[in-house]
């Protein structure tokens, strides 16, 4: 109980924390600029015009879009772990990450070789993503339904990413130099390619995805003890998975769709809320998880913006070793 108490002053701080965070990553880039500066660009204060430009012209796209990564990875890491009942699930060992890959090279690299251009349509490229993203997920779900071991499900997981990254593969073999290169650069991930017309679509079925988490918090919880446990309790398992996937597929995929693979943050970060919370309730790990994906991501960007590093780099080196401590706890 005591625990439970403290949560809503660890929620006060994780808050301050990432409004401390956003504030220094508008602050942070190839023009440093002061804290106050960004401060008064953002309420409207008096600061030089240029700085205003930069702040909310150019930073303030990625800080969001930094935002909706963290949180939408991390909250999707959180629902998978607890529906597999594995530690080691995620939307990127899974394949989720990979099958949204599968849907992006389809249309950016397929497209043009039917004479369509796929280039700047933001919503063909979310919407062959979120149908990437669902096509693993119902395969992954079909076999968890049939194969309880869920050793061999991540084992699945990772061979379905192989074969899919063979068949992008052939798909990159087969595209013009236009396309292939805009893939390439889309596959190493990054924040910064997100416009403000891309960000609606992103936010809208980021927020979509959300509100399904929370709505899924209470079968979450059942789910802890297992599917025969939920049965019994009363809980519809199939429709409760259904939500599930749908919204792990809108938070998964629709990132990945446009920011690129970022590996790590969904399978690490909802351990680091767990730590923080001890907690295993999902009415408070759900806006936990969220909070602390949004922080470590934050972080993640200001160290890659301030020694030019992908940020696919800097989520790999923080989000390995948690991996490595997942591993070992658990033996």
């Amino acid at each position: 109980m005591a625990m439970r108490r403290s949560a809503p002053l660890l929620f006060v701080v994780l808050t301050v924390v990432v409004l401390a965070l956003f504030v220094l990553d508008l602050a942070t880039g190839s023009v440093d600029l002061s804290v106050g500066d960004v401060w008064a660009a953002i309420t409207g204060g008096d600061c030089p015009e240029a700085t205003r430009r930069i702040v909310i012209d150019i930073r303030m796209c990625k800080a969001v879009a930094a935002v909706l990564v963290g949180g939408a990875l991390t909250v999707s890491g959180l629902q998978m772990q607890t529906l597999f009942r594995n530690p080691l699930a995620g939307p990127y060992v899974l394949g989720i990450s990979s099958g949204a890959s599968l849907g992006v090279a389809v249309f950016m690299l397929g497209a043009p070789m039917l004479g369509v251009s796929a280039l700047g349509n933001e919503l063909g490229t979310a919407g062959m993503a979120w149908i990437g993203s669902a096509l693993v997920l119902v395969m992954i779900g079909a076999l968890a339904h049939r194969i309880r071991d869920i050793m061999v499900i991540l084992i699945l997981g990772m061979m379905f990413s192989s074969a899919i990254a063979a068949v992008v593969q052939i798909l990159q073999y087969l595209s013009n130099e236009e396309s292939l290169k805009s893939y390439v650069v889309w596959t190493m991930g990054s924040l910064g390619e997100v416009t403000w017309s891309q960000m609606t679509v992103m936010g809208t079925a980021v927020a979509v995805g959300l509100v399904l988490a929370v709505v899924t918090v209470k079968s979450l919880n059942m789910l802890l003890l297992g599917e025969e446990y939920a049965r019994t309790m009363g809980l519809d398992v199939r429709r409760s998975r259904t939500l599930l996937f749908l919204s792990t597929t809108l938070l998964a995929g629709t990132v990945t769709a446009f920011c690129g693979p970022i590996g790590f943050i969904g399978l690490a970060m909802p351990h680091v809320a767990r730590l923080i919370f001890n907690n295993s309730d999902h009415r408070i790990l759900v806006p936990g998880a969220f909070l602390a994906g949004v922080a470590v991501m934050l972080v993640c960007d200001i160290v890659a913006k301030q020694f030019a590093f992908p940020i696919n780099a800097v989520t790999a080196l923080l989000g390995i070793p948690v991996v490595v401590w997942i591993v070992l706890k658990n033996r």
